[in-house]
């Protein structure tokens, strides 16, 4: 047993296009890739929410410093 053979592929692939029509084959094809984006913009939301709580503390840490040299300052006037 050799596997599948590109002929049989290509008989394969003739007989789907006369089955469903390359109108609706372009149409699943359009979906699919719809899809794919969805996917991918929804994980790397998801990632950057992961993302989010160092760079909040990050930001409360460079306020907080900025705040105490604002008030070292004031203090040498």
């Amino acid at each position: 047993m050799m596997g599948i053979s590109p002929w049989q592929l290509l008989i394969v692939l003739v007989i789907v296009i006369l089955l469903f029509g390359t109108k609706r084959l372009r149409n699943l094809g359009g979906d699919l890739g719809s899809a794919f984006k969805g996917f991918k913009k929804a994980v790397g939301e998801d990632e950057a929410k992961k993302d989010e709580p160092e760079n909040e503390q990050l930001a409360e840490k460079t306020n907080a410093e900025s705040t105490e040299e604002s008030v070292k300052k004031k203090d040498q006037v």
